[in-house]
């Protein structure tokens, strides 16, 4: 296939998209995404900091999604949704309560004809380091902030300095073992082209999250990530990609960036008893 076939079919995909005012891309569904749970009547919260950390101990099923965008597409400007999937622990270490995250599966939802797929080996090759999490109380709730823990994928030196903006670095890796330079996106453009973009990361989140009387933790995840595309099987994947959170007219939207974090039995502990039980434990997924 040709690059000069690709552009052409990229125009007139474009144009189609355009002549039905479409711009092939949808809207952002009405935000929240979700509703808070619901607190049962005759539950008493925990009374001070030393009893809200008791009551926080524990094993958990992790859910989140970030909505990124916009990013410049030939369709048009692209909004995109980020589901993640896995586990998060809770202990004690003397008297800060830490949380341990261990990711397992990825989804990419977009507003275009546009199918991305995040391995899981590259999903699980995150390893976001321990963080002590700050409890405290306000108006009668009690939240719990996770801060920001920044993490590398697909290169490797200090997580705590700016990424490097050099696609050449010697310090990038093979994360997710295929073989290629950093880690692996593989794309399908418009239902029929198909290429591979390859990239490094540095995740920096942070969450905000509440205490329910189920012993769900939900609130919202703030990112301020940056990646560093380092190679594509098409040249004009081969450009600079880093959309930001979702910011509506106010600011950033945080009903559009939702976690939950669900208290599940310590022996689901395997990211295959995790998915094979995602419906029973999470919400349905977003969409446009």
């Amino acid at each position: 296939m040709t690059k000069r076939f690709v552009q052409v079919m990229i125009l007139i995909t474009t144009s189609v998209c355009f002549a039905l005012s479409m711009g092939c891309g949808k809207p952002w569904p009405e935000s929240p995404l979700y509703e808070a749970p619901e607190n049962d009547p005759g539950w008493t919260p925990p009374a001070d900091p030393a009893a809200a950390k008791a009551a926080l101990l524990g094993h958990y099923a992790h859910y989140d999604v970030v909505a990124y965008g916009p990013a410049p597409t030939p369709g048009g400007p692209m909004n995109t949704f980020i589901v993640s999937y896995g586990f998060t622990d809770l202990s004690m270490a003397e008297d800060n309560l830490r949380e341990f995250d261990k990711f397992c599966h990825a989804e990419h939802i977009a507003n275009q004809p546009f199918v991305s797929v995040f391995d899981d080996a590259a999903t699980q090759a995150i390893e976001p380091r321990t963080a002590t999490v700050n409890v405290f109380q306000e108006d009668g709730e009690w939240k719990v902030h996770r801060p920001k823990t920044p993490t590398l994928i697909g290169i490797d030196g200090d997580p705590d300095q700016p990424l490097s903006t050099d696609p050449k670095d010697p310090n990038i890796n093979d994360d997710d073992g295929d073989g290629k330079p950093g880690v692996t996106v593989h794309l399908t453009l418009y239902g029929f082209l198909k290429g591979d973009l390859y990239i490094a990361r540095r995740e920096i989140f942070q969450s905000h999250l509440t205490l329910y009387s189920d012993g769900t933790l939900f609130g919202y995840v703030e990112d301020d990530s940056e990646q560093l595309v380092v190679g594509a099987t098409l040249a004009f994947l081969n450009k600079q990609n880093n959309p930001p959170q979702y910011r509506g007219p106010l600011g950033i939207d945080y009903g559009l960036s939702p976690i939950f974090l669900v208290p599940i039995l310590e022996d689901m502990d395997t990211c295959e008893e995790l998915m094979a039980n995602r419906d029973a434990l999470f919400p349905p997924e977003p969409t446009f």
